[in-house]
């Protein structure tokens, strides 16, 4: 038998078994875990705004609202109880409210760029404000959310107390990186199209960036978590949200690949918004930039790049040893990131 013969044999036989395993595991395994509680305080077309409810520990008077990408769902920052960035923050007594952008469908083929960040972003921004009864709030992007974030500072800068970036791209055009490049080819010779990009389309190119890792390799170790309901009921989680990916709105794909990827406009200083400049130098209150060692998303040159364009008497960075998702969902990495930031939002007081 050739090597690859056996190998896919090997593979077909691993398949099999995993199956047989998954047809025994009891179904208290797929069922949620005990997120955090929450509430829904406003909704506009796909849109939902929640607040988490508070714990009882002493609370902190500035909330948090998490901005996450318009690829995959925000669910991931509080997947399950254990691994939960919402969680720890609540812990912290830190107001936590996080926009969940929803799955567009053909209706929202032509929500542009300036219709997430200047209409949609910015009347949640209001709603927090109103709701907790303060005049600036604090903002953690993540990400393309944390694009979005830094392009909303930077028009509204007298709205935002303190702003948090985390694996959060500036610098498009780093050489090394395949997402980037991907990203800056994928307009050239092309007419713009608002027709909506399918995120299933979106998930199997990601996969590609790590297809042993992403694919087989994982597989065969589930026959040792199948007797670990925990560990377990992570993986099926995790395989969900990496799985459940909205469709991205047409316009705003389109603009975004090509004002980013392609043309680099947020670092060189030419992006525009609604006819009017983007600079992040209009950013007026402390920046925490986080970036990730080993994000193979996001380079950190990427990320770091955003020192040049803040005020060094505003500006902090913070390097943490993990990958683009494990920085906030892996246990160890996310007590690092929490402690962190709690030192920085309460230092900056």
């Amino acid at each position: 038998m050739s090597p690859s013969s056996y190998r896919s044999k090997q593979w077909t036989n691993d398949f099999k078994q995993l199956m047989d395993q998954l047809e025994h595991i009891d179904s208290d395994h797929l069922k949620s875990s005990n997120h955090a509680a929450y509430e829904l305080i406003h909704q506009e077309n796909k849109l939902r705004l929640f607040r988490y409810l508070p714990l009882d520990v002493p609370q902190k008077n500035t909330p948090i609202l998490c901005v996450y990408a318009l690829i995959n769902r925000p669910y991931i920052l509080d997947i399950v109880p254990e691994r939960s960035l919402v969680l720890r923050l609540l812990k912290q007594g830190y107001p936590v409210y996080l926009v969940d952008w929803g799955y567009p469908d053909a209706s929202d083929c032509l929500t542009s760029l300036n219709d997430y960040i200047n209409g949609l972003l910015y009347r949640c921004v209001q709603q927090v404000k109103r709701h907790s009864d303060v005049q600036k709030i604090d903002l953690l992007g993540i990400c393309q959310g944390g694009v979005f974030s830094l392009c909303y500072t930077a028009l509204h800068p007298n709205c935002i107390r303190q702003l948090i970036t985390l694996v959060t791209p500036v610098d498009f055009q780093i050489k090394e990186n395949t997402v980037e490049q991907w990203g800056k080819n994928a307009f050239i010779d092309q007419e713009p199209s608002h027709h909506n990009i399918p995120g299933q389309a979106l998930t199997l190119l990601f996969k590609t960036l790590k297809p042993f890792q992403l694919n087989r390799e994982k597989y065969r170790k589930l026959d040792q978590l199948i007797h670990d309901k925990k560990q377990l009921n992570f993986f099926l989680k995790m395989e969900k949200w990496i799985n459940d990916s909205p469709d991205l709105a047409g316009k705003a794909a389109d603009e975004f690949g090509r004002s980013f990827y392609q043309k680099n406009q947020l670092h060189l200083k030419t992006l525009r918004l609604g006819d009017v400049a983007v600079l992040l130098e209009n950013i007026r209150c402390p920046v925490l930039n986080i970036y990730a060692t080993y994000d193979h998303i996001v380079a950190p040159q990427s990320s770091a790049a955003l020192q040049q364009h803040i005020s060094p008497k505003l500006y902090q960075e913070f390097k943490l040893e993990g990958g683009h998702i494990g920085a906030f969902i892996n246990k160890a990495t996310q007590q690092v990131l929490v402690n962190r930031v709690d030192a920085w939002l309460s230092a900056v007081n």
